[in-house]
């Protein structure tokens, strides 16, 4: 999974199942930056992770309007969307805190952090149709 070429998946199903099996991957205070434009998938993917992780997957939602959300499971998983939010006001979310807690951190609309921390996983997630999603996964 680690700078493969792209995966193609048909629902959004297989689209939470691509994160799931990204949680066998990812360790503690590791990153996740996810792109994609709207309805890309993902929050769907996120939903995933947190399955993977031991989290309850149902609970997942988009944190537009939280921000930040957190999922309890083997490993404690961060869901951050950044969509509302300018560069500068990312700066005051603490983010590289939440990153030394030891969870895994999820970042939907990740380029409005300026200074994410290498090492991280990138995901692309692109429309390829319908429900047909291309994901580029790379990193850690």
């Amino acid at each position: 999974m680690h700078d493969a070429g792209p995966l193609v998946t048909d629902s959004e199903e297989e689209t939470a199942a691509a994160g799931e099996r990204l949680a066998a991957r990812v360790q503690p205070g590791q990153v996740v930056l996810l792109h994609g434009d709207l309805g890309a998938g993902k929050t769907a993917f996120v939903r995933g992770l947190a399955r993977g992780l031991g989290a309850p997957a149902d609970d997942v939602s988009s944190p537009t309007f939280t921000i930040i959300q957190e999922y309890r499971g083997r490993i404690p998983l961060y869901h951050v969307d950044l969509y509302r939010l300018q560069p500068a006001e990312v700066e005051e979310l603490g983010l590289d805190e939440i990153v030394d807690s030891g969870g895994v951190v999820a970042i939907e609309w990740a380029t409005r952090w300026r200074d994410p921390p290498g090492g991280a996983w990138v995901v692309r997630i692109d429309h390829d149709g319908e429900d047909r999603r291309r994901i580029s996964i790379a990193g850690s």
